[in-house]
């Protein structure tokens, strides 16, 4: 029998595992499927369940489970929702346990016990400022102080939540060290003949002491493992915690037992004066070394985001805005959409906008990887976050806030550090199997010990059980593939390439057919003038000069490309009368009582003027190679043309040749006629290519493909690409173009370039190299640590592995996991 029931509570696919193996545990049910999309769960069984056992099922848990008639009556979407922030900050797990789910507070995994981490995120830009000789002199704006007449500063930000648990961890392990050091020494003093702390106070007595000492570490330092490990049990989600947990706390009341009542414990585990064998010593050294591994942890993990943070720190506190002609210093979050801003050289630039008056160069390296400058001019876009150069320029506001690129590159490659790759699915698999394993593990070293050991047997074996589950380290096989895409996503954009999900990043290398588009992504997007063609009736300055008289009243396109070819050019713009927009044709205007005519074949047939022939004939040739072709007529006799074009990218052919060397292979599809497909194919070397495509005719290339097994990245700009973008392996949007088509994609070439495809394959292909070697380094030694605990290499080198040996090597695994990751910061791409 099947049975539909209602699911409250899930929000992502460590959801989905929980609530799947709760009910699957339930005698008689034979299959569970769990829907998080509809929040529900399908539930076979071979005879009738009651609901109130399943509700018993989950009642360790926090989700609810009902008959769809009793379900509570609103939306479970409302449910699946990440959770908003009202804290500091969102909170997510090193190790992706749940996916991309993040909390709104500080604490611990519900699933494997780590210290959440904060999600760096462009925080809200200050407006107060402070004196740094008169601290209480607090101002809303910048400026002056009242007082000693210094410049107000802004306020510093408040700590970190990375900072505060690292500093928290950091006192811990101090406190745990001062209390775990003199219980190390009276218990290895403690091994020599002539002890000499034995003539201050008997054996017995200096155990009690070690207990005393004990509890600070058991109890307060290092309490939050036996937490860990507890809600691990509960929640039935066993984690390294779990291990270390079951293992310390082993150690800890087997000593306190011996301690307490050493009548009842057998003779192999008392020493010559009667006394029983305590590890105190060994508990606490295991937990305060696991404890140092945490707190290098959080060093560590303050690391990974550093390109996250470094974009952050790009984030002007203030802009300079000039109001009725007076500037103004004002907090950036005054500024808005439209105002007249003031940029100085050297100064970061507030917001994203346009350059309205002046020229510089701007520093973009920070966003795009590009290390050279950009000039700007008059008309030209700028950035929040890059820096000006060397003039002053006046800008108007476009976007502010939470819509400047710089602020949606920062929740991009927030929202990829949290993302999954589907090569950890592999580890996941494996994870959820270890813990158990373990356990049975050690239980099986003991046994074998007891019954085969040398004696004393149950010493032996009591040891290297536990030596078994300290060394044990499915943390480092959690963190091998999240730490190397947090560090490949942020090094990706301080190269101009944003990932927008780590599948993505999985699949880039792996690509081995690219579909990509023409106009915005080959070429510039724009219509540009290419060249001006005159008869000799006509100086060439003159004709720019009339071209531009002229076209100046026109919005279209091709007439503003003119105009800023002849503003280039330094031609002489005068005033045109009588200016007439002839639809589909061309315009006409009048200078010095000159009649003019600027337009198409169809303009000039129309108006039946004289046509020349050495003009033409050169004309003919670029409209033969797809160009544009508007042609000039004075008074009824033409005499010159204007060649326009979309100009190739200077990037595009290199890029594309390198593309097919890789053994990729490049397919054009444009929805430009066949000629210009042609001329623009030839020109980059491409052979494969389709004209007059539609949307769908480029979605269904990239279902054909895909269907012959072939993995396919599609690369574009537009509305018409998002559709065959979001079916691709691989989307690739340029930055430059439509926010449709950067959403359907998920990766983004900030500046458009098509050389950072290159890039991305460069970087998808060192990160996933690296992700192989943190995997092999996690399960290598895991297969190695847990014989040689086990006492694998007692019998051929008389060695047993002491388990505070294995405490120290188990912390570090988890270290050199993440150390392999941040090699990826100084790789190049």
């Amino acid at each position: 029998m099947k049975h539909i029931y209602k699911i409250e509570g899930m929000s992502c696919q460590g959801c989905v595992s929980t609530v799947h193996d709760a009910i699957a545990q339930i005698e008689h049910i034979t299959k569970v499927e769990v829907n998080l999309e509809k929040g529900e769960a399908i539930v076979e069984m071979d005879q009738h369940v009651d609901i109130n056992n399943l509700q018993k099922a989950l009642a360790s848990t926090h989700y609810n489970i009902y008959l769809p008639e009793d379900a509570p009556k609103h939306d479970h979407q409302m449910k699946m929702s990440k959770p908003k922030s009202t804290g500091t900050g969102i909170y997510y797990c090193p190790m992706r346990c749940e996916g991309d789910k993040t909390y709104d507070k500080p604490g611990d995994c519900p699933v494997c016990g780590m210290d959440l981490i904060e999600q760096p995120k462009l925080k809200k830009a200050t407006t107060e400022f402070t004196c740094p000789m008169h601290p209480e002199i607090v101002s809303d704006d910048p400026g002056s102080c009242p007082k000693c007449g210094m410049e107000l500063i802004p306020l510093e930000a408040n700590e970190s939540e990375e900072e505060k648990t690292y500093k928290r961890l950091l006192n811990k392990l101090w406190i745990s060290v001062a209390f775990t050091a003199p219980i190390f020494i009276i218990a290895m003093v403690d091994m020599f003949e002539g002890n000499p702390l034995r003539q201050i106070m008997s054996g017995y007595a200096w155990q009690w002491v070690q207990f005393a000492l004990s509890i600070p570490v058991v109890f307060y330092a290092c309490w939050m493992f036996f937490k860990r490990a507890y809600s691990s049990i509960v929640r039935r989600s066993l984690n390294m915690f779990t291990l270390i947990g079951i293992g310390a706390s082993v150690a800890w009341i087997f000593s306190l037992f011996g301690l307490l009542l050493p009548d009842v414990f057998p003779a192999q585990f008392k020493g010559p004066d009667g006394n029983v064998h305590i590890y105190f010593e060994a508990s606490t050294v295991i937990l305060t070394l696991v404890l140092l591994g945490q707190v290098l942890e959080a060093k560590a993990h303050s690391k990974t985001n550093n390109a996250i943070k470094e974009l952050l720190q790009l984030a002007p506190n203030q802009a300079t805005i000039i109001v009725d002609g007076e500037e103004k210093i004002v907090g950036i979050d005054k500024v808005q959409i439209g105002d007249i801003l003031k940029v100085k050289p050297g100064e970061k630039i507030p917001v994203d906008g346009k350059v309205i008056s002046g020229n510089s160069s701007v520093d973009e390296s920070m966003i795009s990887g590009e290390s050279l400058p950009v000039d700007k001019i008059e008309g030209d876009n700028v950035s929040a976050g890059t820096i000006n150069g060397n003039s002053t320029f006046t800008m108007e506001a476009q976007k502010i806030g939470s819509d400047t690129l710089l602020s949606r590159i920062i929740e991009m490659v927030n929202d990829a550090s949290r993302s999954r790759a589907p090569i950890q699915n592999f580890a996941d698999k494996i994870s959820s199997y270890f813990v158990p394993i373990v356990i049975a593990i050690s239980v099986i070293t003991f046994a074998l010990w007891a019954i085969w050991g040398p004696d004393p047997k149950l010493v032996f074996g009591f040891v290297n059980a536990i030596a078994v589950l300290i060394i044990a380290c499915p943390c480092a096989l959690g963190l091998a593939t999240p730490m190397s895409v947090m560090v490949g996503v942020g090094k990706g954009a301080q190269s101009g390439v944003l990932i927008k999900d780590a599948a993505a990043l999985e699949k880039m290398n792996a690509i081995d057919t690219l579909i990509i588009d023409k106009t915005g992504t080959i070429t510039e997007g724009k219509p540009s003038v290419e060249k001006v063609i005159h008869s000799d009736k006509i100086e060439y300055k003159e004709l720019l000069s009339i071209i531009a008289s002229v076209n100046q009243n026109s919005e279209h396109p091709l007439a503003i490309a003119t105009v800023d070819f002849a503003k280039e050019n330094d031609a002489k713009i005068e005033s045109s009368t009588s200016f007439e927009s002839i639809s589909g044709k061309g315009v006409k205007a009048e200078i010095n009582s000159n009649t003019i005519f600027i337009g198409n074949d169809k303009l000039m047939r129309d108006e039946m003027i004289v046509g020349s022939q050495e003009v033409q004939k050169e004309a003919k040739v670029f409209q033969e190679q797809g160009k544009t072709i508007s042609y000039v007529a004075i008074n009824g006799k033409m005499v010159g043309s204007i060649v326009i074009s979309d100009k190739i990218k200077k990037t595009s052919k290199a890029a594309i040749q390198q593309l097919q060397a890789d053994g990729i292979e490049v397919i054009l599809m444009t929805g430009d006629n066949e000629e210009t497909a042609k001329a623009v194919a030839n020109e980059v070397g491409i052979t494969d290519y389709f004209a007059g495509c539609l949307p769908e005719d480029k979605l269904n290339k990239v279902k054909e493909l895909k269907s012959t097994g072939l993995q396919i990245a599609m690369a574009g700009d537009g509305v018409n690409d998002a559709p065959a973008l979001a079916l691709a392996d691989v989307g690739i949007a340029m930055g430059t173009g439509t926010d449709v088509a950067i959403e359907s994609a998920s990766i983004t070439l900030v500046k458009g370039d098509l050389k950072a495809i290159l890039k991305a394959r460069k970087l998808s292909d060192k990160v996933m190299k690296n992700i192989k070697q943190n995997l092999l380094f996690a399960l290598g030694y895991n297969a190695i640590g847990i014989p040689v605990a086990a006492g694998a290499l007692f019998i051929p080198f008389d060695l047993l592995l002491s388990p505070m040996i294995a405490a120290l090597a188990m912390s570090f695994s988890s270290v050199s996991v993440i150390a392999n990751a941040l090699r990826l910061r100084s790789t190049s791409i």
